[in-house]
C-alpha cells in the first residue's frame, strides 16, 4: 500500500533501548500489525491525555 504523501510525511525518530523496548511490548500485547502503528497510537494517545496540574 502507497503511503499517500499528502496526508502522511514520513520522520526519522530514535528512541533509548529501554523505550523501544516497551513501544514493541506495547505492539504484540496490542496485536498490532507493525511497530510503526504502535508508535502512532500511543503517540496519539499522549496527546489526547488531558495535563495534570
Amino acid at each position: 500500500m502507497a503511503i499517500d504523501k499528502t496526508k502522511n510525511t514520513q520522520v526519522l525518530v530514535t528512541f533509548p533501548n529501554d523505550v523501544l523496548e516497551k513501544i514493541e511490548d506495547y505492539w504484540h500485547d496490542n496485536k498490532l500489525k507493525n511497530r510503526n502503528e504502535a508508535i502512532r497510537e500511543l503517540v496519539i494517545k499522549g496527546l489526547n491525555k488531558k495535563p495534570t496540574e
